[in-house]
This record gives structure tokens, sequence and C-alpha cells, in this order.
């Protein structure tokens, strides 16, 4: 099995990533590419402390930067340490002979895996954050131009009262500033504890050299986790995994703000409303006359799998390494990283097309001749004989300007202008 084909499995069953940013950035290829750097990185901090020679990191980071190893075979022999980073680590120090002995010096695998997941969380991250942005950008414009576009509030899947198709479209806009925020906000770490998280071969390597290694162990955590692009963490965290929960819940918050839209655009865009349409083709197998919402499809599919496998991510483990636990997390992160990515970017290509139908829109609200309004009557002729008036056929008897339902949007405009002027705040 060649390493594209392992790189690309799983795509046949996940159309909402597959040949998206976010299948690239997180597949088998760009993991093994992220734990290489981890290696470099370390390398380059430990020259920087003078714990191994200059000549040797830059003969492992050179190599590390151009190895080639086949990911379906580097898995297959990780079945016998249940890590691919103890494979790895022995290709790169059979690439790197005369400075083998300085390859992954002191590290531990979860040092270098966990450093690669984090690696390759961040780069999925910053993706999301510039979808959503995107997103963000044309939910406001079409907030701005529906802030007066009367249409039928739903609840339980009911009409209700009137709204306007802009407070709908801002609140998506509300919702995935909430998530944008969220993910800007996270400081995904670097990893480096040694075997058991006390950094106890760090420390030897370095009191064998230079006075004061613990000193010199804790500044080395600092500088791995800055040549290494990742914030530097105020201990190991081997068995302490908030900073995988804390991902987790972030795209788990992305995933659903990304439904939001989705499911509304499904119902809207349903043959006997026609309030909306996509700009995919939405085709069907059996019947050529049906549009389906595929976009909407996508997005909606993602947000229903990314909590399942959040629930995965930073399971409670033994002592100061879990048997299982750990491992266990690799492939959920990945396909939460995957899902929210290639949601966002479908996301993206479906708010950007999104076809607005403002007539469909005030004839449905006006579907039920003036009785979306009644909330509105009550308070004029009273709760009781609104019930009475309601029970009877036909238009309620009562003055027309009562029944206009863009006579009864609240604080509606003024609540989209509330929304757009807080988007606007932001960086």
């Amino acid at each position: 099995m060649s390493s594209d084909r392992v790189a690309q499995d799983g795509g046949l069953l996940a159309p909402v990533w597959a040949g998206t940013k976010a299948e690239a950035i997180t597949a088998d290829a760009a993991w093994l590419r992220a734990m290489l750097e981890a290696e470099a990185a370390l390398a380059r901090a430990q020259s920087r402390l003078g714990l191994i020679p200059s000549e040797s990191a830059a003969a492992i980071d050179r190599t590390a930067t151009t190895l080639v190893i086949d990911p379906a075979g580097l898995a297959r022999r990780a079945r016998q340490s249940a890590s691919p980073v103890v494979p790895l680590v022995a290709d790169l120090r059979q690439a790197v002979p005369g400075a083998a002995e300085f390859v992954h010096r002191g590290a531990t695998s979860q040092d270098i895996m966990d450093t690669a997941a984090m690696l390759v969380a961040t780069r999925a991250v910053r993706r999301i954050v510039g979808d959503l942005s995107g997103i963000m950008r044309d939910l406001c414009e079409l907030a701005e131009r529906h802030r007066n576009t009367v249409m039928a509030a739903r609840t339980l899947v009911q009409q209700a009262v009137p709204t306007t198709f802009g407070l709908k479209a801002a609140g998506w806009l509300s919702g995935l500033m909430r998530a944008r925020a969220r993910l800007r906000e996270l400081r995904l770490p670097a990893q480096l504890g040694g075997a058991g998280g006390t950094l106890a071969a760090f420390t030897e390597l370095a009191a064998s050299r230079i006075p004061g290694g613990q000193a010199l162990a804790l500044e080395l955590v600092e500088l791995f986790a800055e040549e290494i692009g990742l914030s530097a963490p105020p201990a190991p965290w081997h068995a302490e995994r908030s900073p995988v929960t804390e991902l987790g819940g972030a795209l788990v918050g992305t995933a659903r703000a990304l439904g939001k839209p989705a499911i509304d655009i499904i119902l809207m865009a349903q043959t006997e409303v026609g309030e909306v349409a996509e700009s995919s083709e939405g085709g069907s197998s059996a019947m050529p006359q049906k549009r389906n919402p595929a976009l909407s499809v996508l997005v909606r599919s993602a947000s229903f799998q990314v909590p399942a496998y959040a629930q995965m991510l930073g399971q409670v483990g033994e002592h100061e390494r879990a048997a299982g636990a750990w491992q266990a997390e690799w492939l959920p992160l990945r396909e939460a990283l995957r899902l929210t990515g290639g949601a966002a970017e479908t996301a993206a290509e479906l708010v950007a097309g999104l076809q607005v139908f403002p007539e469909r829109m005030r004839a449905n609200a006006e579907l039920t001749g003036g009785r979306l309004v009644a909330e509105r009557l009550s308070a004029h002729l009273g709760r009781d004989e609104v019930k009475r008036i309601l029970a009877e056929e036909g238009p309620p008897p009562v003055a027309g300007e009562l029944l206009d339902p863009e006579a009864y949007l609240g604080a509606a405009p003024e609540l989209v202008d509330r929304i757009i002027a807080t988007y606007r705040e932001q960086p």
C-alpha cells in the first residue's frame, strides 16, 4: 500500500474533508513530517545549550528535513512498540550515523508524538480560523443586506412570529464569533518531559557538561518550544491531558456553530419553503428533478461526528503514562481536526454562494392569513378574544395594519446592528 493511499484512506466515507486543505494538513505524511520536525527542533535546542555538538544538530536537522519514510511501513513496524516514534527514531539514527547518539537524546516517544500532534493541530486550527473569518465576512454582508427582510421565525419548526433574515444570518455570525474566539485563545504546548516526566535525562546530560542541570533542563523546554513554534508548558503534561481536551472542546464548539446555518439552510431550502438555495448542483442518483442541499448536508454531518470523536480525547490515564488511553487519542484527534476543517471549508463555499429569495420569505410569512402576528393581536384584543377569532375560518377580522408582519419585528433590525458592531470590533 503506497503512502498516498494511506494518506487518503477514509476519504471515500468522509466527503466533507476529502480534497480539502484539512485533508492535506492532517494526512499521514503531515504527521510523519511533524514528528521529524520535533526531532530536529530538539536537536537544535540542545545544541543551543551546548548539550550536543552543533555539527551533529545540523546533520540531524538536514536529514530530518529530507528523510523519506513510508507511512504504511512505519505503521506496521510500530505494532511492535505501540508507537510510530520508535521505528521513526531508528530510521533517523540510521540516516545520520555520525550523529546517531544525539538523535532523540533524553526524550521519550510521547514527547515527540504529543509535540507532533500539537504542531499538526496548530496548522489545522490556523486554516480553520481563516475559513471562519471568510464565512463571517460573508454573513455580515448577508445580515446587513437583509436587515429588514421579513420572514417567519419558526419555533419547534412551526411558524411563530415575524423576524428578519438579517437577524437569522446575524445569529449564525454570532455563534461563529464565539467559536473563532475560542480557537484563537488556544495555546497549544510542546511536550518535553523525558521518560517519566521529570526531565531527569536532560538534567543529567546538562549537569555532566555545565553546573546547574535543573535550570538548563527547564531552559531546554523553553528553547524546544521556541524552535518548534508552540507554547512552552509550565510542566510536562504526559498524564495531564487538558491541552487535548481544550482543543477537542474548541473543535466541538466550532463544528456545532457551523452546523447551525447548515440545518437552517436545509429546512429553508425545502421544496415547499423555497426561501434559500445552495449554489451546489445537489444531484440525486435516482430523481433528476431534485436539488439536494449537499453542502449543508456535509457540514451538518460533521457537526454530529466531531463531538463523538472529541469524547475520546483526554481520557483519564494511569500514573505517568497511559497504557491505551493516550494512544487512543491519535485517530479521533485527527478526525476531529479533519471534520472541523472540512466543514469550515465547505461552509465557506455554502455561504458565499447562498441564494436568498425575499419574495418567498414574505409570501411564507403571509401564508396563514395574519395568524403569524397572533401574539401582537393578543396585546391589543386580549388572549381569549384572539383565540376566539383564530378559531374561525379566514383572516382575522381586525385592522389590516395589525396584521402586517413588517410592523411586528420588535428590535430585530437593531439586534442585527448590535451583532454586526460586535463583529467589527473584533480583531
